[in-house]
């Protein structure tokens, strides 16, 4: 086993693959000369085939983060969640503040009266942690909506590049030049998308 080799496969190498077999069949039957279509359109699915698997890293990478971001947000909204509880609490304490100042002798109202402000203090100070901790996480959900759209546009531009791949393979089989065509216009969109992506359009 010692001399053995594992591969593993990726999308694109099947087309490259014979892309490059027939490219090299084709120079041998036709000569120096020959094949020129062949030979151009075995560089080209190799080069696609090597950007389109940089397009699918970097999807991936975006969906990845999309994620990280969707779960600092809900964590953010908890701690929100709790501050606001903490709020409510601290609101009912007050409440009950307030009813003592009205039923107790008039020498105890002063201790409710500093209670009630103590507790109009201590709210104040947790709702502008509570409002900090919701404006956090209402960002981290738009930066993981804003990776959510990167990552279609790279898995879009990946998808055209894998389709002019098939679009090559097939040119290379019936020597149509208008599948030659389709497959450099089908590549130019993916890469004009992957652009977009770049530049998180």
């Amino acid at each position: 086993m010692s001399g053995g080799t594992f591969h593993v496969h990726g999308p694109h190498d099947h087309e490259l693959e014979h892309a490059t077999q027939h490219a090299a069949g084709e120079h041998a039957h036709h000569g120096v000369g020959g094949g020129s279509m062949t030979n151009q359109i075995a560089l080209f699915t190799a080069v696609i085939a090597t950007v389109g698997a940089i397009f699918a890293y970097l999807g991936g990478a975006t969906q990845a983060n999309a994620g990280l971001y969707k779960n600092n947000a809900a964590i953010k909204k908890t701690e929100a969640s709790n501050q606001w509880n903490f709020y409510q609490s601290k609101s009912s304490k007050q409440n009950l503040s307030e009813l003592a100042v009205a039923l107790v002798a008039e020498d105890k109202k002063d201790y409710y009266r500093k209670e009630i402000d103590r507790y109009k203090l201590e709210k104040a100070e947790i709702k502008l942690a509570a409002d900090k901790l919701e404006a956090e996480a209402t960002e981290w959900d738009r930066k993981s909506d804003a990776e959510m759209h990167v990552h279609h546009r790279w898995a879009q531009a990946t998808t055209a590049l894998q389709v002019s791949i098939a679009l090559a393979a097939i040119a290379l089989m019936t020597k149509k030049k208008w599948l030659e065509i389709a497959m450099f216009g089908v590549a130019a969109v993916g890469l004009a998308v992957g652009g977009l992506a770049a530049f998180h359009v």
